[in-house]
């Protein structure tokens, strides 16, 4: 079983910087991938990021491609997704989530946190 707790959110003017957090428990993370999604209040979950555990390799969503970027503590077992020059359309709960098999933009991850919700004011 693994657990995932997101932190950080919270409200920003729009231009302003945040830095989210995801600390992962319960199992070594040796095989896993991890995401980032968002969704906002009556919108579909969508991609954001996403890292190799072990590489380091990245991809993103063109919408926050040279704003956002993804990554790892592989000693402390932990996500980040550092955000800059934010916009009111990133407003969403942001998840951190967890999968053994390949880095995806798809929503098929094994595990998921809460939610830590983005708030950006214009």
């Amino acid at each position: 079983q693994v657990q995932l707790v997101e932190s950080g959110g919270g409200l920003v003017q729009a231009g302003g910087s945040l830095r989210l957090s995801c600390a992962a428990s319960g199992r070594t993370f040796s095989g896993y991938n991890m995401g980032w999604f968002r969704q906002a209040p009556g919108k579909e979950r969508e991609f954001v990021a996403a890292i190799g555990w072990i590489a380091g390799t990245t991809i993103y969503a063109d919408s926050v491609k040279g704003r956002f970027t993804i990554s790892r503590d592989k000693a402390k077992n932990t996500l980040y997704l550092q955000m800059n020059s934010l916009k009111p359309e990133d407003t969403a709960v942001y998840y951190c989530a967890a999968r053994l098999g390949s880095i995806s933009y798809t929503s098929s991850y094994d595990y998921w946190g809460q939610g830590t919700q983005v708030t950006v004011s214009s």
